[in-house]
């Protein structure tokens, strides 16, 4: 299973991946960043519902001087003491979150549209892909609304989170290192979708689902 999964990421197909019991308990919907449309931003939107966020690996981040929200929240909070008071101390399954900016493509209008999250999307990946780092100001602002999620430094080996299951995955894949996750949410209980439903949706729809867990014993091994 995983070995279809590596080449549908690589196909430039959806992988649906689950992280892990003791953690969120949720499934992703991921794609490789480089490959992403518009019309698959409107079947994250539409289908999974949770949030589109950029995963960046950290060797691209670190180029890109890409930093952790967490890190500006303490730089800035002598001056905005309210930033202090909402330190993000209290995550029950992680140490802190890997969001970084939030950013739109300087050629975008809005930016809120799926082909402008496309464009935001798949331009990031390409700057990365083309190591033009020097060139991320010139492409982007900020704020927007694509949310930037930094891998942690050594990946699965840091933290276990999607970002860096994503990641992982795409380096396995040899892909561009630069994906793209959406929490898979369920109206009808309006929470995230079981892993019954989640599985269910990847046979209706012919994707694959992978267990977290199964991606972690491949990364490790491999490096």
């Amino acid at each position: 299973m995983l070995n279809k999964g590596i080449d549908r990421l690589k196909n430039g197909e959806f992988v649906l991946i689950y992280d892990d019991d003791e953690r969120e308990s949720e499934t992703d919907m991921v794609i490789g960043a480089e490959f992403v449309t518009g019309s698959q931003v409107a079947t994250m939107r539409q289908d999974s519902g949770g949030l589109i966020c950029t995963c960046i690996h950290p060797k691209f981040s670190d180029k890109i001087d890409l930093p952790f929200m967490y890190d500006i929240m303490e730089f800035a909070k002598d001056k905005f003491p309210v930033l202090g008071k909402l330190t993000p101390n209290d995550i029950p399954y992680d140490e802190r979150s890997s969001f970084s900016l939030w950013v739109n493509n300087r050629k975008t209008f809005t930016g809120i549209t799926d082909n402008d999250r496309a464009l935001t999307i798949s331009s990031i990946a390409k700057l990365c892909k083309d190591k033009r780092f020097d060139q991320f100001g010139n492409e982007f602002r900020s704020p927007g609304h694509v949310a930037l999620l930094r891998g942690a430094d050594g990946l699965l080996k840091k933290r276990q989170g999607h970002t860096e299951l994503s990641l992982s995955l795409a380096e396995i894949a040899g892909i561009t290192p630069v994906t793209v996750v959406c929490e898979m949410m369920d109206g009808r209980t309006e929470e995230s979708r079981s892993i019954e439903s989640a599985e269910n949706y990847a046979k209706e729809h012919d994707l694959t689902f992978l267990d977290g867990n199964k991606i972690i014993d491949e990364y490790l091994k491999l490096f």
